[in-house]
């Protein structure tokens, strides 16, 4: 079951969301917010079992698709911040970093296909332990992957550049959540 969920995750648009909030904040409350919301949607998709891939995706997907669009313009339009043009930058609160990167990989991984494949292990197995822990580890295993890659290409990147790049891919994430939906 490991081994499903993280291959399944690997291209996901949540280790992807990660990966670019990790290039604008420290990456241990980036790490700490997704485990956290990996966590909590582990927890619901386990406690929902077979119920969860009952939810009408169709409204899951318009409303992560959303959620996308709107931090994408958000980020397109941010002027750039204080540190961005050589000026000393005040970093992020770790807290508010952690609750911000939270409530994105909460959103994105709402009836995503690892929490549908979690509630179906658990519907199928009925061992609610072994594939919680099993799901919880391989999110948070490709989480750790992608705030490492994230934040090392932070810190090579111009941070202008890397505003405009991560507000491009949250805007493509978007798009396809909706389009799917339709």
């Amino acid at each position: 079951m490991f081994g499903v969920i993280f291959v399944a995750e690997l291209p996901d648009k949540t280790a992807l969301a990660a990966l670019v909030l990790a290039t604008r904040n420290k990456a241990l409350p980036v790490f700490f917010g997704a485990a956290l919301g990996l966590t909590v949607q582990s927890l619901i998709a386990v406690g929902a079992g077979s119920l969860l891939a009952q939810l009408p995706s169709r409204y899951v997907q318009i409303g992560s698709g959303v959620v996308f669009l709107g931090c994408a313009i958000l980020m397109w339009i941010r002027p750039p911040e204080a540190g961005d043009e050589g000026e000393a930058k005040e970093p992020t609160g770790f807290w508010k970093t952690l609750w911000t990167v939270f409530a994105v990989v909460f959103i994105a991984e709402f009836g995503d296909l690892t929490q549908i494949g979690t509630a179906a292990f658990e519907a199928k197995y009925h061992s609610w332990v072994v594939i919680l822990v099993a799901s919880t580890l391989a999110l948070w295993c490709v989480a750790a992957i992608a705030v490492f890659v994230g934040n090392r290409a932070g810190k090579l990147l111009d941070p202008r550049i890397t505003q405009k790049v991560a507000a491009a891919i949250f805007a493509g994430i978007g798009v396809v959540l909706v389009i799917r939906s339709i």
